[in-house]
């Protein structure tokens, strides 16, 4: 049976003010008529919500390197280096979690589910599920997970995230620390918050002031009316503790996740802009004529964007993606990523004054020319390398430089990867012998004699690597 709020919540404002209605725009203020109206709190809204929000147990077996003990020396250290053999090692990690549907959709952060082998799902009312992730994505640092022989689970209802105003009141539900599931209050302090974290520079987020800890990661932020906001994800603090400040990610992206797990995706599918950009700055505006600084400036094209295709060009402002507006490669990312492949959006674009609305297809990145893949065999100096053309989808994966070309490492593989060579790198050159095609790799490996020279280029430096073969 599905447990949603079904009636308006009645809530203590700070002077004994409180806010009654189903929607926050609608919301009027009012005088307290009773003691029990005055003494009410958020007790309704708590014990309608805090049901959907659950503990998360996860196991990570992660496989770490014995550390040599001539690690620190510049001449020990290349003999003892094989010795340091991998060795798994468990790492038990504690989140919360929200279920979204009655039949046991639950949605989470990566960083607490993401790589997990063994994971439990404890609800408010201390029944335990094994559960397994469906699909998850580092750089947004969320995954959906299925519990096993789940029905009639209470469930949360997503609010559309773009509608939230800073000032509303909101309640963080999770379990910080482990000490078992709390909540705690406060309001909307930002919103489209950028650069707070990690990852692939796909960071958006809520910021509230509701305190949030260690454990409360993927838990639920919700509004006055029991609606899911955002996922919390992660604090701002130099000392591991709430201070205030804590992000969430908004309810929009969690709604495409669910979608495309739902449609059985294995992998979060996010259209490809094909661009870079910087944002609006007040030089750039005045530089511009613009009367107002907003925007992002597209500073770089790659010439299979679907911008292109539309008749974007360098120089180019975009303002706003389907209505919403854009200020970062951030938030067009986020924009993006919301609305979803195989349709168009909208974009407003400013260029030489004047604005004009876009519509631009939302696809993936092209595989073309055909990125060709090849895993070098045993009969090679570096058995288990695999290499690849270079193309749009090849650059959106590993993220190099839209003007990247050439062949690219996918996979290091033992050997070349005890050398050093990296996933990303560009080969340049075997042996002083220039790489243009991924079969170039194999050929000029074997054509090594005692020695064997790699020149690769890693995040635009230059990288000779040598092997005694």
């Amino acid at each position: 049976m599905r447990r949603i709020l079904t009636r308006p919540l009645t809530f203590v404002l700070l002077a004994g003010l409180f806010v009654t209605g189903p929607q926050i725009g609608q919301a009027e203020t009012q005088i307290p008529q009773s003691q029990s109206e005055i003494s009410l709190g958020f007790a309704p809204l708590v014990k309608e919500a805090a049901p959907a929000v659950v503990n998360i147990y996860a196991r990570i077996i992660r496989q770490d390197r014995n550390r040599s003990p001539f690690a620190n020396d510049p001449f020990f250290d290349d003999f003892f280096r094989q010795f340091a053999q991998p060795q798994p090692r468990v790492q038990n990690s504690l989140g919360s979690g929200v279920i979204l549907s009655a039949d046991g959709i639950v949605v989470s952060n990566y960083h607490v589910v993401g790589e997990a082998s063994d994971i439990r799902v404890v609800t408010n009312d201390r029944r335990e599920y094994a559960a397994e992730v469906i699909l998850a994505d580092e750089a947004s640092d969320l995954a959906i997970l299925q519990l096993h022989n789940a029905d009639d689970l209470p469930f949360l209802e997503l609010r559309n995230s773009d509608a939230v105003e800073v000032g509303e009141l909101t309640l963080a539900i999770g379990n910080p620390f482990g000490v078992g599931q709390t909540v705690s209050s406060g309001i909307i302090s930002g919103l489209a918050r950028t650069g707070t974290g990690g990852g692939q520079g796909f960071g958006y987020y809520i910021q509230t002031d509701a305190p949030i800890n260690p454990g409360n990661s993927g838990g639920a932020l919700i509004d006055v009316n029991g609606d899911l906001i955002g996922i919390n994800t992660r604090i701002l603090s130099r000392s591991g503790g709430s201070n205030g400040i804590g992000f969430a990610i908004p309810a929009n992206l969690v709604r495409e996740f669910v979608r495309q797990a739902q449609d059985g995706a294995t992998e979060f599918q996010r259209p490809w802009a094909g661009m870079t950009g910087q944002p609006v700055d007040a030089d750039l505006a005045e530089a511009l004529g613009m009367a107002r600084v907003d925007g992002m400036l597209i500073s770089e094209l790659h010439p299979q964007s679907p911008f292109v295709a539309a008749g974007f060009e360098v120089g180019d402002v975009v303002t706003a993606v389907d209505g919403e507006p854009v200020n970062s490669p951030s938030e067009m990312a986020f924009r993006l990523s919301v609305a979803g492949l195989g349709g168009q959006s909208e974009i407003t674009r400013l260029r030489q004054g004047a604005s004009a609305t876009v519509q631009v297809a939302l696809s993936e990145a092209p595989d073309e020319p055909a990125s060709a893949p090849i895993q070098l065999n045993e009969q090679t100096p570096m058995p288990g390398l695999v290499v690849a053309q270079i193309n749009p989808r090849v650059i959106n994966r590993l993220q190099l430089p839209l003007s990247a070309t050439g062949v690219v490492v996918l996979d290091p593989g033992p050997y070349a990867g005890r050398g050093g060579v990296q996933s990303g790198d560009i080969v340049m050159g075997v042996n002083g012998q220039p790489v243009a095609a991924p079969q170039d790799v194999p050929r000029l490996l074997l054509e090594s004699g005692r020695w064997m020279q790699l020149d690769l280029l890693r995040q635009g430096k230059r990288v000779a690597l040598r092997f005694r073969l």
